[in-house]
């Protein structure tokens, strides 16, 4: 399965085999070699997760390219697929019911990412931050048509939660500690570090060539138009369901009308852990606000401080700037995201429009798959920026403020993030 999909996915794709061939190869030369659900355990449930994952992804995406009102009706691409007489997608659904996560009927970011792609360690020095698992341990990474930079951008995002996931585990415990304690500090400090890794992960990967990361062309054309509906009502996988950083958002706060709205609605995709613990970020005080409460202020108090008294607060609370810099770091790894949303996605739509090539029939290039555009990411970015203690950026000198010190905290080099299984 794991060879012979992105090997027909190509075929169909490059016009090689037709269109319905890969519904009846999985019809003939997997379905009926499938096994009984209850006799799995979770971890082999996970597995077949994500192998049929992509199988539904594939007959899913040829069945509404090909097929005149596909994409209105998506449930008929699995017509006369049936596993033991159990319908496909009602056996997808059993699996993962299977796994003991509270998956979702079809595939997620849960299983094309973290589940797919092997065990990834973050170490900070020889520190180890937090450890990823996936489901396999063979280290392959699957993928839709098997090419070099579907496997990279899969590893790329899973890394990336994996260093949210060690920031997050340095700032979840900060709850009822003092903000402006020692450990507090520390932690923070060490977070600032981590948030100006993977930042760095994210332009290195858009500075690569197009042939060592992604074509931008095959990001439009290929990778993402395999994100289609399975039904009408449901779901695609998409970065913007990564859990670890939708946590960081509610911990460090985000001043965005309507924003705890915007994740609600993408909570049917989440895991159930997922959904349990970013609703209970929500109905708490951000750290951010936590801390503002510590020192008996409000964001109105620095909004309207005058610098003398900035510097003040800054002088007998040393460590409002560490936080500071946390908040600014996390925005700018926001603004290294938004950098990688328009390089291989808004810029070269915006181009097609402009040379009036228009957009893709299944899955739109205008907006990402959970319905995003441009301008939103740019509002979330900005929103980011205008945290709750940026009125300190005026009192703070520039190199002081905007960057964490040591070099080696700066660029992110004493920090590993690496593919270990």
């Amino acid at each position: 399965m794991d060879d012979e999909l992105p090997r027909l996915n190509s075929a169909i794709l490059h016009g090689d085999a037709p269109p319905g061939l890969l519904a009846d190869q999985v019809r003939e030369e997997l379905l009926r070699y499938l096994p009984e659900v209850d006799g799995l355990d979770a971890e082999q449930a996970k597995q077949l997760v994500v192998r049929l994952g992509f199988v539904g992804a594939s007959m899913a995406r040829h069945h509404q390219e090909w097929n005149a009102g596909g994409k209105a009706d998506p449930e008929r691409a699995f017509d006369g697929l049936v596993v033991a007489e159990r319908p496909f997608r009602e056996y997808f659904a059993a699996l993962a019911d299977r796994t003991g996560e509270g998956h979702c009927p079809r595939d997620s970011f849960a299983s094309l990412v973290r589940w797919n792609v092997g065990t990834v360690e973050v170490r900070r020095g020889n520190e180890l931050m937090a450890v990823l698992p996936g489901a396999f341990d063979d280290g392959r990474i699957r993928s839709y048509t098997g090419t070099p930079g579907e496997e990279s951008f899969f590893l790329l995002v899973k890394q990336g939660e994996a260093v949210e996931l060690a920031v997050n585990e340095l700032l979840g415990p900060l709850g009822e500690a003092p903000l402006l304690g020692d450990d507090a500090i520390d932690r923070v400090r060490a977070a600032t570090g981590l948030i100006e890794a993977m930042r760095r992960l994210f332009i290195d990967f858009a500075a690569r060539p197009p042939e060592q990361s992604m074509p931008a062309e095959h990001f439009l054309d290929v990778f993402r138009q395999f994100a289609v509906h399975w039904t009408r009502d449901d779901i695609p996988p998409s970065g913007a369901l990564d859990p670890e950083a939708l946590k960081r958002d509610f911990l460090l706060g985000i001043d965005l009308a309507g924003y705890d709205h915007h994740v609600r609605r993408l909570f049917p995709a989440l895991l159930d852990g997922e959904r349990q613990e970013i609703e209970k970020l929500m109905g708490r005080p951000t750290l951010p606000e936590r801390l503002l409460d510590e020192l008996d202020l409000d964001e109105a108090d620095l909004r309207t401080a005058p610098i003398a008294e900035l510097h003040g607060l800054i002088g007998h609370h040393p460590g409002l700037v560490d936080w500071y810099r946390l908040l600014a770091a996390h925005a700018r790894a926001a603004g290294a995201h938004l950098m990688l949303s328009k390089k291989f996605l808004f810029k070269p739509q915006r181009q097609r429009d402009d040379a009036g090539q228009g957009d893709r029939p299944l899955v739109s290039n205008r907006a990402g798959t959970t319905g995003m555009n441009e301008m939103f990411l740019e509002r979330l970015t900005q929103a980011r920026r205008d945290h709750t203690l940026a009125p300190l950026r005026a009192a703070l000198p520039r190199e002081t403020g905007e960057k964490p010190p040591g070099t080696e905290v700066r660029s992110g080099r004493s920090v590993s993030v690496a593919l270990v299984g």
